[in-house]
């Protein structure tokens, strides 16, 4: 059994004040803030591990050339505070990873912006960038902004009708919070789901009638990006490798890199780590001590901080990704449909 079963108890407390802050935002008795142009939340139920980076990322890519897209993050894990935009000059400690992440993907084709308060953050854009469509990244449960569109992820191999609140589990609300998305993604599929499988999702999610229901697999690149190198999948298949994540599940990769390395030794770091000195020193260490061709291979993410100390430039590598739907051309004709009507 789970050990974390035995917190259910204080589960239900978590779950009762959680509910009750959501009856105030749906009774109007805690204050919502809209805005006149469209705003999409990607968001989840569950404390990280759904991929919400590849698809923020896909979806700048659908609208980047459609309208003025613009993304919005709290910027977890940075140094700095309040209201911030992407530039060449911009640090991961100034604005967060997954923010450097979409800056150093799509560079300049769109505006990258963290702030804490969304709110704010949303004012800020309108006043001095006048963006036509706002991405916010994991802001489903920030409830003082209500977006015009909302995204729920949630993982294949946990979805949220089998997971529990926190700290018996991984849910940040009940699961019946659901109901505010439009549209729900089952992330990180295989490329063949069994009928019974897709039949469990089909019937447990019980689509509202204003609710569509998609899945998305994880679709790796055939190239390794380093600073000065790029690495095909040919020459990379007989390469012994140093993996190191910092996220919340890093199965799936690890999978694939064991299938597709010579030899994989994995060092697994919690999500959004800020990698200490002794840390950088360890990962060298059991580099230099591994035999053979070799190189250090990471997330898009993970990169992001890891490139930054600089003894390691040389040899780190990333493996970027982006994501499959199961039905491409219904979810983008709704995400434009959406943002040209409004």
């Amino acid at each position: 059994m789970n050990w974390r079963r035995l917190l259910l108890p204080f589960s239900g407390l978590y779950w009762g004040i959680t509910a009750i802050r959501n009856v105030f935002y749906d009774w109007g008795l805690m204050r919502t803030t809209s805005f006149d142009l469209p705003i999409i939340n990607v968001g989840n139920l569950s404390v990280g591990g759904t991929g919400k980076s590849p698809h923020v990322m896909y979806l700048i890519e659908l609208l980047k050339d459609e309208k003025m897209t613009c993304t919005l993050s709290r910027g977890y894990g940075r140094k700095t505070s309040g209201f911030g935009i992407a530039n060449y000059d911009s640090k991961v400690y100034d604005i967060g990873d997954e923010p450097m992440q979409f800056f150093r993907r799509f560079k300049n084709r769109i505006l990258i912006s963290v702030c804490e308060s969304r709110v704010l953050g949303v004012e800020k854009l309108k006043k001095h960038y006048y963006p036509e469509v706002i991405i916010l990244d994991d802001a489903f449960q920030h409830r003082q902004i209500k977006a015009g569109f909302n995204i729920l992820l949630t993982d294949y191999n946990q979805p949220y009708f089998e997971d529990y609140v926190l700290p018996g589990g991984n849910l940040r609300e009940g699961r019946s919070g659901v109901k505010r998305a439009d549209i729900i993604v089952v992330t990180k599929c295989p490329d063949q789901i069994p009928a019974d499988r897709y039949k469990i999702f089909q019937e447990k999610i019980k689509l509202k009638d204003h609710q569509q229901l998609f899945f998305s697999k994880i679709v790796y690149d055939e190239v390794l990006i380093g600073a000065n190198h790029q690495i095909s999948r040919n020459e990379w298949m007989n390469k012994n490798v140093i993996l190191v994540t910092g996220i919340a599940n890093p199965d799936g990769l690890v999978k694939f890199a064991e299938a597709n390395f010579k030899n994989v030794l994995h060092l697994k770091y919690p999500d959004h780590h800020n990698f200490k000195d002794v840390e950088i020193d360890y990962i060298r260490k059991r580099f230099v001590e591994t035999e053979g061709d070799k190189i250090i291979v990471t997330t898009e993410k993970d990169y992001m901080r890891l490139f930054e100390e600089h003894s390691l430039s040389d040899d780190l590598y990333y493996l970027p990704i982006r994501i499959e739907l199961n039905d491409k051309e219904k979810f983008n004709q709704t995400i434009l449909e959406y943002v040209r009507t409004h």
